[in-house]
Formats: C-alpha cells, sequence, structure tokens
C-alpha cells in the first residue's frame, strides 16, 4: 500500500487489466497476449519523446491544419503527426503533437484534454510508447483506458487511473470446517437434522398415497352406483 499510486510508473499488463492493480491471474485472453508480446518501441519515430503529446479519439475528418490551430494556442509546436492508413490514407483518429518547449507541453495536457474538436471530445495524455518502461499498445491487448464498460478496460493511465486497493482482514470461513470444532460439530448435526427430516416426510407421503388411492376408488365406486340407480328409475318410468 505504500507505493501505491493511481497512475502507473511502468508498465505491466495484468495490472493494467486490474481496477486496484492488484489482479493475480488475467482475467481475459487479450492480457494473456499482452503478456507474451515483445514489444519494440518504433524506431523510425524522430522527435523528443519527453516534448510529445498523444492526442486520440479525433473525428476522422480532422486534419493536420485543425490541429495546428487548436493546439498552437499553448505554445510553439515543431512537429505534427497525425497518424494515417498506410492503404487508404485515412485518419486512424490520433495523433502526436511535439512542442518546442515543456511548459507549452504542460499547459496542453493540463487544459487540452476532453476538449471538443469536430464534435469530437478528445484524449490528451503525454507518449508512452518511448517513456513508459514495458509499454504495450492496444493492438496487441495493452494500452490504457476503454471506453466501453463490457470490453477490455485497462487501468493504471490518466483515462482510467487505479482505485485505492481496501484492506479487508483475514475471516476464516467456519462453514467449510475452519472454525472452531463446535461449530463444526453443529454443522454435522444439521446435516443428520435434514436428511433425518427428508426420510420422515418420504415415510409419511408412502403412508398418505394408499388413501388417497382408497378414496379415489370410493369415489369412482359411489359415482358409478348413482347412475345405475338413475337408469334404473328411467326403466319404470318406461314400464309405466
Amino acid at each position: 500500500m505504500n507505493d501505491w499510486a493511481p497512475i502507473a510508473k511502468e508498465y505491466d499488463p495484468l495490472k493494467a487489466g486490474s481496477i486496484d492493480g492488484t489482479d493475480e491471474e488475467p482475467h481475459d485472453r487479450a492480457i494473456w497476449r499482452a503478456m507474451l508480446a515483445r514489444y519494440v518501441p518504433n524506431k523510425g519515430v524522430t522527435g523528443d519523446p519527453h516534448l510529445t503529446l498523444f492526442v486520440a479519439r479525433l473525428n476522422l475528418q480532422t486534419t493536420e491544419e485543425k490541429l495546428k490551430e487548436v493546439f498552437s494556442r499553448y505554445g510553439d509546436i515543431r512537429k505534427i503527426r497525425l497518424v494515417r492508413d498506410l492503404v487508404t490514407g485515412f485518419s486512424k483518429g490520433y495523433a502526436f503533437i511535439e512542442y518546442k518547449e515543456e511548459r507549452a507541453l504542460l499547459k496542453a495536457h493540463r487544459d487540452a484534454n476532453r476538449l471538443v474538436i469536430d464534435q469530437h471530445e478528445v484524449f490528451v495524455d503525454f507518449e508512452l510508447e518511448r517513456t513508459l518502461k514495458g509499454w504495450i499498445p492496444r493492438r496487441l491487448g495493452g494500452g490504457f483506458g476503454g471506453k466501453k464498460e463490457s470490453g477490455q478496460l485497462r487501468f493504471g493511465g490518466r483515462d482510467r487511473p487505479f482505485r485505492k486497493p481496501i484492506n479487508l482482514p483475514n475471516m476464516k470461513n467456519d462453514f467449510y470446517g475452519e472454525g472452531s470444532a463446535e461449530k463444526r460439530n453443529w454443522s454435522r448435526e444439521g446435516t443428520r437434522d435434514w436428511r433425518t427430516r427428508d426420510r420422515d416426510h418420504e415415510r409419511s407421503r408412502d403412508k398418505r398415497w394408499p388413501e388417497r388411492e382408497r378414496s379415489w376408488t370410493w369415489g369412482e365406486s359411489e359415482r358409478d352406483s348413482k347412475e345405475e340407480r338413475s337408469r334404473g328409475r328411467e326403466r319404470k318410468d318406461r314400464d309405466r
């Protein structure tokens, strides 16, 4: 608990899949995939990673010119890289913005998050690929955040920071025989009582069944006798 922090200081896929960073077993296949991945950051990316901002959830129609217009308010920009599909050339909805000064970077990080650009609320964070040790991207089961509550959420980042773990006392469960001998005996006696009740119920049901059969037979015979008497009266009336 002493070294707990809401933001991860290094990337661990197993912890990122846990709401408080305390999971010991992966709960989805993507975490397994991230744990087995050996990701190496793209060496073709240039620029200072400590002065670079990550901007996501962009409108697919947003251009580099629009990004420059918005983010230049916070300081001088050195370079903007809007990530596009290699085949179609269409935007993938995220970009990297490198500033000239750290002051501008921090100001944009503080004020531009959840800013609406082209009718889309954007997400802004520092670049993590080259600055966070052990980073695994989303496409390999890692990353941070996630928008769908039922999907593969990842914690420890700005979007979804870790929640503080709750320390619960180690309580033994007496129901499974971990309590005192007296309680274990009570449990066994309770089991015997239930078995006795079930057995008595079966016996009483067997006794009641012949009575029901006799009652049913008597009802049938009584109905037959009434029908016979009725037919007899009808014959006498015809004879008259």
